[in-house]
């Protein structure tokens, strides 16, 4: 547990492996909103789905891959997703402004609490991302 105003981040438990639609867009869209960056080229699957990628986070890593319904494999539907993943970013308004930019969706606006400065959002793919960065003691004003 991390005490709040420690500015620790807790290191990951278990490494996701998210199953996205689109796969090669959500790939670009991590990359150009997140700062991540491929470890390797993806593999492409016959069909030209992505079966594996490895995307290396600033603080961390997550693995992805499309949908292959066949095997039970499903991303979340709007409305139903059932896991929120927590990111540490250097800067919780420029991460949140990018994604809201590059069509992602603002679930929860930028507060400060627990010692970081958070803000909750959807991106295009349908997975929940809690950023969370250093406090800067300043709120923006409330967004409609």
């Amino acid at each position: 547990m991390v005490s709040e105003g420690s500015g620790d981040f807790p290191r990951p438990g278990a490494l996701p492996y998210l199953t996205v639609p689109r796969a090669h867009e959500a790939i670009e869209w991590y990359t150009r909103v997140f700062g991540a960056s491929l470890t390797a080229e993806p593999v492409v699957m016959d069909d030209g789905r992505v079966g594996h990628a490895e995307l290396r986070f600033p603080s961390g890593m997550i693995y992805l891959a499309d949908e292959f319904p066949e095997l039970g494999l499903t991303a979340p539907q709007e409305g139903a997703v059932s896991v929120s993943l927590m990111l540490e970013v250097a800067d919780t308004d420029t991460v949140l402004t990018r994604a809201r930019l590059a069509g992602g969706s603002v679930e929860r606006w930028i507060n400060e609490a627990h010692g970081h400065r958070n803000a909750t959002l959807l991106d295009p793919f349908g997975h929940r991302w809690m950023l969370v960065g250093p406090l800067t003691g300043k709120l923006p004003p409330p967004r409609e």
